[in-house]
């Protein structure tokens, strides 16, 4: 292996910590339910939902917290979301479909992405907000609306393209929402409509974990929020969309180590860290560092509830300085946002079945080959790197050993740290768990399990396919009761004593 393993740890909150734990439990639902599997625990959406409420709480803010749909499509969830006083953030006819069957009301769903006009007559028919990108996307609404004898259906303005005054500091383009400087059009035509629109807020989109360019346009939506006051419009929310983060990583440290580790490794000073070389957006360029580093910040002191916390507590420059809280109180104007990755943290994992352990003809890392494909395992689509937990069909005893004994073949005793590559189960080079060499504590066995913790957002379903007529992973939901764990399918899950715990 060489060296000391650059381990990647994932953080385990204490859910996830008992439910990995817990290996006779998930070696039965594996083998009757197959893998790779999909486990949830929704009653850890609702601690994250206080924690964001708290955040509320301390500034004095009111408005809703939308869960963005799109980050994964469990039934399980959704039911604990409707069981709470939160909302959901839909972005397809589907997603809407779903959201309502789930016991979400209208007045607690948000319309927001492209939408094709099957997507806005359900929208405007069962009376959800909807959240407009453009001045064409209003008119076909307001068509939709009158056409069809609806009521006036609500609307957010979606912006994008805030500039800074005085340096000139923009925020990253979107393809999403309209370009503030094309506000007065837009407001334009929310007046000439305003018999089958009621304009109540304005929003924006970003994709960025900039805490400056998400004030700036936060300050840019206060002073839109202004203007339609001029105009004798009566707006009363902003939407901030959502964007928090997550802090995947146990250690920081780890990730330090790493990074610089991945650097060197591009750089030739040692050997790679990934399959074929790889070097997530890194590349060597005759003895120069070209390039920039592809990966999601994994370890994120400050990520979710306490993102948005810090995000309240900028200054607003162009707005006397204060605190972009203090604004929104003192306008009376509610907040939204629409967390998805933030909101499911730690609500979930992603079970795979080890087929395979193999040494490397050259001596390097192991090749692990597992029952799923890459696409069920989306971590590193979303450039997030961190080990999975291995979860052994023998646990070991307290002597080292096992029972029944571990069969190993070639290096290795089975207890000792070693690298390996994460192979998919499809017949493709590119079918790769992690390009990454990850470290393990020590060598699994065809049976065990390795669990990737932390995978509902995203991560789970958002690529997944059925390519070689493979399966996609099942899910099941999961929840405490009584000190054990209990369980049933997705789809079968509603928050109800005793299922899923409290309301």
């Amino acid at each position: 292996m060489g060296g000391q393993p650059l381990y990647l740890e994932p953080r385990l909150e204490s859910r996830l910590r008992s439910l990995v734990h817990s290996p006779e439990l998930l070696h039965t639902l594996t083998d009757a339910l197959g893998s790779p599997l999909n486990v949830l625990v929704p009653d850890q959406l609702a601690d994250n939902l206080a924690r964001f409420r708290s955040v509320y709480g301390t500034h004095h803010l009111s408005g809703q917290v939308f869960l963005a749909h799109k980050a994964n499509r469990s039934s399980a969830l959704l039911r604990r979301l409707a069981a709470t006083d939160a909302g959901v953030d839909v972005a397809s006819l589907g997603e809407l479909q779903h959201a309502l069957g789930a016991g979400l009301t209208p007045d607690r769903i948000t319309a927001t992405g492209p939408k094709n006009p099957e997507f806005l007559w359900l929208a405007a028919r069962t009376s959800v907000t909807v959240s407009l990108d453009t001045r064409d996307e209003l008119e076909r609404l307001a068509t939709l609306v009158r056409g069809h004898a609806l009521p006036r259906t609500r609307v957010l303005l979606r912006l994008s393209g805030f500039e800074a005054s005085g340096v000139r500091v923009l925020t990253r383009r979107s393809r999403f929402g309209t370009a503030v400087r094309e506000t007065a059009p837009l407001l334009e035509a929310v007046e000439r409509h305003a018999d089958a629109l009621d304009l109540v807020g304005v929003a924006y989109h970003l994709d960025t974990t900039s805490l400056s360019e998400k004030a700036l346009a936060l300050e840019g939506c206060l002073r839109v929020l202004e203007e339609c006051r001029s105009r004798g419009l009566r707006p009363r929310a902003v939407d901030i969309g959502g964007g928090f983060g997550v802090n995947y990583l146990a250690d920081g440290g780890q990730w330090e180590r790493y990074t610089s580790a991945l650097t060197e490794a591009v750089m030739g000073i040692r050997p790679p860290l990934a399959y074929g070389g790889h070097g997530y957006g890194l590349r060597n360029e005759a003895g120069t560092l070209r390039g920039a580093l592809g990966l999601y910040p994994a370890h994120r002191p400050v990520a979710a509830a306490g993102y948005l916390d810090e995000l309240l507590s900028q200054p607003a420059a162009s707005l006397g300085g204060r605190p972009l809280a203090a604004l929104l109180l003192e306008h009376l104007y509610d907040l939204h946002v629409e967390p998805g990755r933030a909101l499911l943290d730690q609500c979930g994992l992603t079970l795979t079945k080890v087929l395979e352990v193999r040494d490397d003809e050259a001596g390097g890392p192991l090749h692990i080959r597992l029952a799923a494909k890459a696409d069920d395992v989306a971590l590193e689509d979303h450039g997030v790197l961190l080990d999975p937990v291995v979860v052994p069909r023998h646990p070991m005893k307290a002597d080292g050993t096992d029972f029944p004994p571990r069969t190993t073949t070639g290096s290795g005793t089975g207890t000792e740290p070693v690298a390996a590559y994460l192979f998919g189960n499809l017949c493709l080079e590119a079918d790769l768990i992690t390009r990454r060499t990850v470290f393990l504590p020590h060598r699994p066995a065809p049976g065990d399990l390795l669990a990737f913790a932390n995978t509902a957002g995203y991560c789970m379903d958002f690529h997944t396919t059925r390519a070689q007529h493979q399966p996609a992973a099942r899910k099941v939901a999961a929840w405490q009761e009584g000190g054990r764990w209990r369980w049933c399918l997705d789809d079968q899950y509603w928050p109800t004593t005793p299922v899923g715990g409290a309301q």
